[in-house]
């Protein structure tokens, strides 16, 4: 069957001018226009647009797609069984949230009590997962799933006193780090601070800590851009500042 633009997207709920967009930057191109210059759809682009829609509900950017959807080793059937795994975790995770909330809507009722720990279950699994999405096979590879699920575990056991003096020296790290770098000496008092702020940090995520394992995590943030790019956001040359103080603070300096 084929679609004009008007029909493929009152089929599948997106405006006309998101196909002409799609269209303009090559993402999803009709399979031919028409005698009067419309835009005609067929059954390959129907089912490239299901894919484009699955990725963009999962919140990868559009340049993100158009690579994947476009490289020749694309396969159809492999990424909708992906989008099957990855939907079956954001429901788990939607439900996690819905009983948190039914949960609390029965509390404030009194209908029943809640612990301090119930309240967070479900915004900790969402941390999870979400650190899952976008770094977990790189930790995964690098530490083992063990060490991985162990510090998983302990996030979703952390309570709010932790979980608020974890979040204060996270903010501590990156002010530190910030006025360290400033003074440009990965071996100075300040930059040394940071780093063992860093370390404190670590240690509400990890099951025990090494210093093989600290410095391997600095590298990666050298390493992947992902990493890099947060670290040098404000100001470039960041995470290899952080690296080099980390293995003067751990005495593994190269």
């Amino acid at each position: 069957m084929e679609y004009t633009v008007q029909k493929l997207g009152r089929l599948a709920g997106i405006s006309t001018r998101t196909l002409r967009y799609y269209d303009e930057i090559g993402i999803l191109k009709p399979a031919r226009m028409s005698s009067s210059g419309y835009r005609i759809y067929g059954q390959a682009e129907v089912d490239r647009l299901q894919q484009i829609l699955f990725y963009r509900e999962l919140g990868v950017s559009l340049d993100n797609i158009k690579e994947i959807v476009t490289s020749p080793s694309f396969d159809g059937a492999k990424a909708l069984k992906e989008h099957r795994e990855q939907l079956l975790d954001k429901r788990k995770q939607l439900d996690l949230l819905i009983a948190n909330v039914e949960k609390t809507i029965a509390l404030s009722e009194g209908r029943m009590t809640m612990t301090d720990k119930e309240k967070f279950e479900g915004f900790k699994q969402q941390l999870i997962d979400d650190n899952e999405k976008k770094y977990g096979k790189e930790i995964r590879e690098k530490y083992g799933d063990e060490t991985v699920d162990k510090s998983n575990e302990k996030l979703k056991n952390m309570t709010q006193e932790e979980h608020n003096e974890v979040t204060r020296l996270a903010n501590e790290v990156a002010a530190t780090l910030a006025e360290a770098f400033k003074l440009g000496d990965p071996a100075g008092e300040l930059a040394q601070k940071a780093a063992d702020l860093h370390k404190q940090w670590l240690t509400y995520y990890w099951s025990e800590y090494s210093k093989e394992a600290h410095v391997g995590l600095a590298q990666m943030y050298v390493d992947d851009e992902r990493f890099k790019a947060y670290y040098d956001e404000k100001q470039p040359g960041t995470a290899e500042f952080l690296r080099d103080a980390i293995y003067i603070y751990t005495g593994l300096k190269k």
